[in-house]
C-alpha cells in the first residue's frame, strides 16, 4: 500500500535568515528508475543547507548549483524504505537505510517526512545505531573518507585543477585536526587513528574530554594557545574551519606534508612553493559502497557519531539557528517520526 499522497516537508520559497524555513503539506514522491522511496526518520544538517537557504553567497558563482524555488534543502538521511522501482536490486520494503542524496546537486529533498533517492546512495543502516545518530554520519562521515581514504571517484573537484592528493596514514604519521570537535572533525580524528597515525586536535577547551574520549594524542585549546606556534613537522593538517586563518597552518608541515582545506581558506601560492608542501581538497560526492564501509566501522564501534542537538522537523527554524551559533559537537540532527 502506497503512503498518504501529503507529507510535511520544509521548503525554501526565498533566500534569507533561518526564518524562510517553512513546514508546510506538500506531495509525497514518486520514485523514478533506480530510486527508492524512503520514509524519513531522521535528517542530518550541513553547512551547503544553510548554504542554499543564504543563496550561496560564500561559493565562486561558477561552483553554485542551479535550482529552482520553491526547493526542499538537506541531504542527509535516515529512514525505512517504503517502496521500491521496478529496476532496483539490493532495497526491498521494510529495510533500514541512509544516504547521502544526490549530491553535490541540491536535489536531496531530505527535509521531508518522505523522500526518493538513488539506491546507488544508499547503504543498510548500521544494526547498532539508530536512525538519529545514522543520519548524522552521510556528509561528514564521506567527507572525511573522501579527503582521508579514499577517493573512490574520477570527478574533477570545481575547487582545484588536480586530483586530490592523498597522503597514506600509519604509524609514521602525525596529522592535525583543526576544527576537530565537529561533525567532519570528530570523523576525521577517529579514521586518523582508526589508520594508526598520532593525531592533534584543535578546538575549544569544552570540547577536550570528549576529543580526548576519541583518542586524541595532543589537544590543543586554540583559545588560549596557538598551534602554529606549538606544532612543527606534521605530515597532515586537516582544517575543517578554513577562512582567512587557515595559512597559518602551513608553516606547521614538514617538507612534503600536505594541508586539506574542507571550507575555503586563502593561502599564499609563492608560501606553498617555498615551504614545499600541498593543498588539496576535493568535492564530495554520494557514494552508498563507501557509506557501507563507514556502517561497518559504525557497528563495530570503531566509529562513533556524535550528536550535538535533535529538532522536530517542524523546528528546522530552531536546527538552523543552533547551527549559526556554532561550537558544536557532532552533528544536528532534525526527527521525523
Amino acid at each position: 500500500m502506497m503512503p498518504t499522497r501529503t507529507m510535511q516537508a520544509v521548503r525554501l520559497h526565498e533566500h534569507g535568515g533561518p526564518e524562510v524555513l517553512r513546514y508546510e503539506e506538500v506531495p509525497v514522491p514518486e520514485p523514478g528508475p533506480g530510486e527508492v522511496l524512503i520514509r524519513v526518520h531522521a535528517a542530518g544538517i550541513n553547512p551547503p543547507d544553510w548554504y542554499l537557504r543564504e543563496g550561496m553567497t560564500n561559493l565562486p558563482p561558477e561552483t553554485r548549483p542551479k535550482f529552482s524555488f520553491p526547493v526542499i534543502p538537506g541531504t542527509d538521511v535516515s529512514g525505512v524504505v517504503e517502496a521500491v522501482a521496478a529496476d532496483v536490486d539490493g532495497f526491498s520494503a521494510g529495510d533500514e537505510v541512509f544516504g547521502l542524496l544526490r549530491f553535490p546537486s541540491f536535489e536531496g529533498s531530505a527535509y521531508a517526512e518522505y523522500v526518493a533517492a538513488r539506491a546507488s546512495d544508499l547503504a543498510r543502516k548500521p544494526a547498532h545505531v539508530d536512525h538519529v545518530h545514522a543520519a548524522g554520519v552521510p556528509m561528514a562521515g564521506l567527507t572525511a573518507w573522501q579527503f582521508l581514504v579514499e577517493l573512490g571517484h574520477d570527478h574533477p573537484s570545481p575547487f582545484q585543477a588536480a586530483r586530490h592528493r592523498h597522503v597514506e596514514l600509519g604509524a609514521d604519521t602525525t596529522v592535525l585536526v583543526n576544527g576537530a570537535a565537529g561533525g567532519v572533525g570528530h570523523f576525521a580524528v577517529q579514521l586518523a587513528k582508526w589508520k594508526g597515525a598520532r593525531v592533534i586536535a584543535v578546538a575549544s577547551g569544552a570540547h577536550e574530554s570528549f576529543l580526548r574520549e576519541l583518542g586524541v594524542d595532543q589537544f590543543i585549546d586554540y583559545t588560549k594557545e596557538r598551534p602554529e606556534e606549538l606544532v612543527r613537522d606534521l605530515d597532515l593538517v586537516v582544517d575543517t574551519v578554513g577562512g582567512q586563518a587557515s595559512g597559518r597552518f602551513l608553516r606547521t608541515l614538514k617538507r612534503g606534508g600536505a594541508l586539506y582545506p574542507v571550507f575555503f581558506g586563502e593561502y599564499d601560492e609563492e608560501e606553498i612553493a617555498r615551504l614545499g608542501v600541498t593543498l588539496s581538497g576535493t568535492q564530495v560526492r554520494s557514494s552508498g559502497a563507501q557509506l557501507a564501509e563507514l556502517g561497518r566501522l559504525l557497528d563495530a564501534g570503531t566509529l562513533r557519531v556524535a550528536i550535538d542537538s535533535t529538532f522536530p522537523l517542524a523546528d528546522a527554524q530552531a536546527a538552523h539557528e543552533r547551527a549559526a551559533r556554532g561550537h558544536i559537537q557532532g552533528k544536528i540532527v532534525l526527527t521525523a517520526v
